[in-house]
This record gives C-alpha cells, structure tokens and sequence, in this order.
C-alpha cells in the first residue's frame, strides 16, 4: 500500500506522463538506436503516440486508429495472430523492465490496442503510472529470471537479497518452485481452472511445509512469525503486478507464452551490462582478476595466463593456491561465479569440486587408522557387520580405499531411476550393505566414481561413532583452519558464496566424439572376438553402464551435460556424497595438502591472505546457546541435514591452527597414501590409485616414478602434492572441461618453480584420470 499510494497520484500529472510516454517510445524505437547484437533478433516493434503537447492538465498525442485488445472478435476478423501479438507486447515490457529499467506498471487490456493493417503492431497507451529501476535492481531482477530458468539455487538466493526481498526462513526448494510458478506460462483461459486446482494443491503442501519448519523453530527456541518474508521491497511489487497483467492478456486472447524463454534475452542484456563480463560477454579485463597483492613472479605470470584464458572464453571462474615450503605463494581468483551471476569470484568463494573430494574421504580413513580406531587390512565388516552378506565377507578397507571392492556399479540401477538418491544418506549405505560384488575383491582396480564416498563414510562413522561432517570439522577443518571454507555437504547460509557449475560446450562436443570412438572400438573388438563379450563381463558392463551413466545417459553424454544441473541444486549440495560433493576453496584445500605434504604438520596462518583464510563461521546459523527443548521432554533429536536459522549468530572469527598442530603421527604416512613400503601388499600393484589417493608421476617422459599424491574431479578441479618439495596446488573452475585449462595452470606453477609436471599434465593428450574426462567410460 506504500509503494501504491506514492506512486498512483503521479497519473493525475498530464506533464509527467507526456514525458514518460516520450521517454518510452524513444527507449523503444531499437531502429534509431541500432539494438545490441543480443537483442536483434528479438527486437521490440511496437507503436507509441507522438506527444504534440501537454500540460499537468490536458495532454494531447496522434491519434492512431487500432481495435482495442479486448474486442477479440474483432481482431480475429482482421486475421491478427494472437500469438504473436501477445509475445511482441511481453517483449516490450521485457525490454522496459531489463534493459531501460524504466516500465510502464499498468498494462491492462484498456492500455493496448492493435493496428487495423498488418503486420498488426501493438499500440501502447498510458504512461501514467511507470516505474524507474535502478542499475543493481534492474540487475537483480534480470538474475531472478535467468536463476530460475537454470535452476540456479545460488544465484536465485543472491538475487533475492540484491533485490531487497529476505525470507524469513531457510527453505529453497519452495522459493524457486514458487518463482517458477511466478514466471510460468500462460495458457488459455478455458485451461487455467485445471492449473490453478494444481498450484492450489502444490500451495497447500508448501504451506504444510512452512508450519511444519515454523513449529519446529519454535520447539528449538527461535521466535513464531506467521509471515514467510522479512522485508518485501517496493520495486518488486509493480514488477509482479506487470507480469500477472501480462498473463491475463494472454488468457483472454488464447494465447501459450513462455515467459523465460521470450525475456530471456532481455535479461541477458541486463545481466551481463556493466560487470566483469560486459554486454556480449566480453571480458572487461580490468577487474576479471580479483585485485589482491601478487605473491610472487609466479603468480603475476600466472594471472596473465589466466586472463589470456578468460578472453578466449576457457574459464568462467577459477581459484589458484599453491604452497611452497609451507607458504603461500600464489592465491589467486578470478573470473564470475557463474554463468548467470556475474558477481567477481572471490578468494573465499565455494566451487564444486566432484571428486577432490575423495581425497578428503580418503584423508579421514587414514587418521582413524592413524590414531588406531581402524585397521586397513581389516575386513569392512569387522566395523560395519550389516556389511557382512552377499559375497562381501571378505573386502577389506584397503580394498575399498584401492578401488578393488568390485562395486564400482552397486548402485548404478538405482541411482537411474532415482537420482535424488544421492542425498539420503542411510538409505545409500543400506544399498550398498545389500549389493552384491561384480568382481572378486582385491583382483582388479575399477573406479569407484561414487560408491567410494558411501563405503569410506559408512566405515568412517562406523569405526569413529561420529557423524561424517562432525569427524570433518574435528579432525580437519579446525585444526588446520579452515573454517568456513572446506564443506562435503554445505550447512545453510553459505549460499551468497557457492560458485554455479555450467559446461563447456565446445569440449562437450570433444567429449562425445571420444566416447563414440570408444564404443566403436569395442564393438569391433566383440566382432572380431565374440567371445571377447562374456569372457570379461565386469569391465564390459563397466564400460557401458557406469555409475556417471546411470543418472541417465546411455551414451554417457546425458551424464556429463545433467551433473551442472544435479550438482546445482542445493538438494545435491547440501547432501553428504563423500565422493563427489565437496565444496571448497582452492586456498582450503591447498591449505590441506600442504599439511598432507609435510605428513600432517599445520602450516603458518597466511598473513597475507585477503580476506583471512577462517574468517566465516563454519556453521553460520549455529545458536550460541543449547537449544530449548521440545514441551513434552525437553529434547529433541537433531536432524542431520537440518540447519536452523536464527538471528542469534555466532560472530565471525578467524580461527588460527596451534603452531605444534600435527594430524597425523605415522612418519610413514606418505606410504600409506601411495600403498608404497609396507602398505604395498594392500593395494593392486602397477595401477593409478594407492590407497584412496590418486599416484602423481612425473611427465618427464623418462621415468615413472611416483612424485606426489591428490585427487582430481570431473570438470577439471584438482589438489596435489610433492612431499619431496614440499609443494602442494590446488585448482577450481565452474566451467566443466576435460582438464586443459587445469593442465596450463599445472605446466605454468611446476616449470616457473623448477618442479616436475604431473603426467596427466604434461601435454594436451595426457592421461587425466576417470574424473578428468567425466567418468569411467572416458578416462579408464
């Protein structure tokens, strides 16, 4: 009512509508403005009167002589096309809202009439009541669209804050299915009793959802309020008001607009105007890399190859950390945080990174075996008894840290048909307690692309009695300080940081001609040697059924393009996958190797980093105090994927590591990582992985030898180390590729530092492992 009642007795003003009007049709007429390449094939052509003269009470235009929207009849005897009458006028509004940021905020069907002559354009009327934006508003807005078109969660959130609109309460899933519905499509008016029977019943489960989470904040001593919003900014209300106008002519005239589809461009414009990427995303050069202090000659070289690759549209976003002698000399980022949210990245950014996640995993099994909680020779089922069926008696820990398990497939049917079961934990280990192997334990390396973090976590919370992320914190993230910064599976409140995954396009493509030639090759293999096709059936299967395939690709190309879209909500993030889910900074998690590198000495806090590394909280809406409990006994149960959101915030502080902190206390650590010395009887000889740790060799040509240790993921995010030089690096990237970018960076670092470079990095056609190339199917 206050947005209404300020801006309403602005139309009583003849003069101020003369010079919206003309401020409209010029803003309009993209013939005399010559319109942005973006927005040529989606050109406004619509008719404003000419304003021949005005004052505050009389105004008088051009007549133009039109058949009102309204007169259905009419406009169907002139044969105009309703269609594209409808969509003209929602790109009209499209461009005021997007790209002049100044609308008209009152299109009802008395506003519009149509030309009597083809091509029957639509005449815009009454410019009493209009709306200015401003640059971030009409920013925001233009985000909140094409968030919700990606099913961006992330960019979706920030978008709402930029905007001024704050939810009350921590519940996502339900802000972008509501804004879905916001800008759904519109359909006949014969067909809208049927649709709002269905958002009634959809309305009626959210409100249940929204009691329920209300009832549960109560028992948990936060405050009851009945509204789901904070602050709802003024802006959006006439915003909202224009696209249900919008949706109500398209009703009445029969029409089917796709409202993300026909703005779409427009808020494209708008997005990527006046960012670090400028309007056709070219890169504004000046602020791609974020403006920190060079830590050395390294790094500056670094950042221009970076910037070399920002221009040639390689990388979207990208963290670089790399520690030497247990310090930081390079700590870079750059580039946008997604494809869509051209907010720079920062050093304390969160990007997905698939698979460096086992490394962490794999990091925990060996401090339990550290500190003697578990043995690695030790049968799984010795801590996990419900293990103990189905030909699974005898796999060890090892051999699940070795990748010889044989259920590199366990779950790969259910996982097809439900992809979302990634996110239930129990349910995923009691899967897996039940699955039968398809190889003999201990015979034969095969990655185990997602199972490894299920059967690790399962043994890890097993054989500790704590839960995963509790061990996590404990055991890693405090210690070595890096809170805020190191998540498998992110608490609520961290999403104004996470970085969104988007593909590749042009690799994509390399990607599919890869596999295709693959399953070419096997196919002549089985016509050549049909008994080739039984004679090995567990790596025949492993190579047409993969655990990447089973989310829905036959091909394994449905695989790699859907993992942005999965691995973006925040169903997906939010989960515990202890193999694919990580979120981290490339300064934490180089920070992590580092103190891997030295077997488990903490290195100095950085002194240099900016913002300080461990500056966020790590749980940001944990209550001071205990919570209250619930009326009937004054407990209650935590949910594990539950976080509370409340006002009384612990405040943020840096937290610096002890100086004598040391995780690990065997001095043969390195070789427990690599199966080398005595731990090589516990691992298959000759083969990539040692015990949960990917081997780096060196890419000299001349020798195989073992130099370091890490882990990569799926897209080209990778942390490793080189225990001998005491050199750890980690690489984050949003823009999913098969490894080329992260292989410039490698050779770069190791040569500017006289070090050798990794094999999988040594040329363009290196092999870089299952997770560098999507999956199984391409890397194995």
């Amino acid at each position: 009512m206050d947005e209404w009642c300020n801006e309403v007795p602005k139309e009583l003003n003849f003069k101020l509508e003369a010079e919206n009007t003309q401020k409209v049709a010029k803003n309009l007429d993209y013939r005399s403005k010559g319109a942005s390449a973006e927005l040529s094939k989606s050109h406004v052509d619509v008719l404003v009167p000419e304003v021949l003269q005005s004052t505050e009470k009389v105004l008088i235009m051009v007549y133009m002589d039109g058949v009102r929207l309204s007169d259905v009849a009419k406009l169907k005897e002139l044969g105009v096309d309703m269609q594209t009458l409808v969509e003209s006028i929602t790109r009209s509004y499209a461009h005021q809202i997007y790209v002049d940021g100044f609308f008209n905020a009152d299109p009802h069907p008395g506003n519009f009439l149509v030309s009597k002559v083809p091509p029957f354009k639509p005449i815009l009327l009454d410019f009493g009541l209009t709306k200015t934006l401003t640059f971030t508003k009409k920013q925001a807005l233009a985000k909140m669209l094409l968030a919700c078109a990606e099913g961006d969660y992330a960019a979706l959130l920030s978008a709402f804050t930029e905007i001024g609109l704050k939810l009350r309460m921590d519940m996502p899933e339900d802000v972008m299915q509501v804004t879905n519905f916001f800008f759904r499509r519109s359909i006949p008016g014969k067909e809208s009793p049927e649709d709002i029977k269905q958002w009634t019943k959809e309305n009626e489960e959210r409100k249940k959802r929204f009691q329920e989470k209300q009832k549960e904040e109560e028992e948990n001593g936060a405050s009851l309020h009945r509204s789901p919003v904070d602050a709802f900014p003024g802006d959006i209300v006439f915003f909202m008001r224009v696209l249900n106008l919008l949706r109500g002519l398209s009703s009445m005239l029969g029409a089917r607009v796709v409202y993300l589809e026909v703005m779409r461009p427009f808020a494209e414009a708008a997005l990527f105007s006046g960012n670090v990427l400028g309007s056709g995303r070219m890169l504004e050069t000046e602020s791609w890399v974020h403006k920190t202090p060079s830590h050395s000659s390294v790094e500056t070289k670094l950042r221009e190859l970076l910037l070399n690759l920002g221009r040639e549209d390689s990388i979207l976003g990208v963290q670089v950390c790399v520690y030497k002698d247990g310090k930081v000399i390079i700590d870079t980022a750059g580039g946008v945080l997604g494809k869509f949210d051209p907010r720079p990245v920062q050093p304390d950014s969160l990007f997905s990174c698939f698979s460096v996640t086992k490394g962490i995993t794999a990091g925990l099994v060996h401090w339990l075996a550290d500190q003697g909680k578990l043995n690695l020779s030790e049968r799984v089922s010795a801590y996990w008894p419900e293990f103990a069926v189905n030909g699974k008696q005898n796999i060890t820990v090892a051999h699940v840290l070795n990748h010889t398990a044989g259920l590199q497939n366990a779950l790969a049917h259910e996982l097809k048909t439900d992809p979302l079961l990634v996110c239930n934990w129990d349910e995923t280990l009691k899967k897996l307690a039940a699955a039968i192997p398809e190889t003999t334990p201990g015979t034969k390396q095969v990655y185990h692309a997602l199972t490894f973090g299920w059967l690790c976590g399962g043994i890890i919370e097993k054989a500790s009695g704590k839960k995963f992320q509790d061990l996590l914190e404990e055991v890693f993230v405090h210690p070595i300080g890096l809170n805020g910064e190191f998540y498998v599976g992110i608490p609520a409140g961290v999403e104004d940081r996470l970085a969104t995954l988007s593909l590749d396009t042009e690799e994509v493509k390399t990607m599919k001609e890869a596999i295709e030639k693959q399953q070419a090759a096997q196919s002549l293999k089985f016509l050549i040697n049909p008994a080739e096709r039984f004679s090995k059936p567990s790596e025949t299967m492993m190579k047409s059924t993969t655990p990447q395939s089973s989310f829905g690709g036959e091909d394994g190309m449905s695989t790699i393009t859907a993992l942005p879209v999965l691995f973006n909500t925040l169903f997906v993030r939010r989960a515990i996958v202890p193999a694919a889910n990580g979120h981290f900074s490339a300064r934490a998690l180089a920070r992590y190797y580092a103190t891997l590198c030295t077997g488990g000495i903490v290195p100095p806090a950085s002194l240099s980093s900016e913002p300080p590394l461990s500056r966020h909280p790590h749980k940001p809406f944990e209550k001071k105090s205990v919570a209250k409990g619930n009326k009937k006994n004054g407990t209650k149960k935590p949910d594990r994927n539950t976080r509370h959101v409340v006002t009384d915030i612990e405040a943020p502080q840096v937290v610096e590591p002890s100086p004598s902190a040391r995780i690990f206390l065997n001095t043969s650590i390195h070789d427990a990582f690599l199966a080398a010395g005595e731990y090589s009887k516990l691992a298959y000889t000759d083969e990539k992985f040692g015990l949960g740790f990917r081997r780096i060799t060196s890419g000299d040509g001349s020798s195989t030898e073992v130099i370091g240790f890490g882990h990569s993921g799926v897209g080209g995010s990778t942390g490793f180390c080189y225990p001998a030089h005491n050199f750890a690096i980690a690489i984050t990237l949003n823009k999913l590729s098969q490894g080329g970018v992260t292989a410039q960076i490698a050779r770069l670092v190791t040569q500017e530092l006289g070090l050798p470079c990794p094999a999988m990095y040594s040329s363009v056609n290196a092999d870089r492992g299952p997770d560098m190339t999507g999956g199984v199917i391409l890397g194995e």
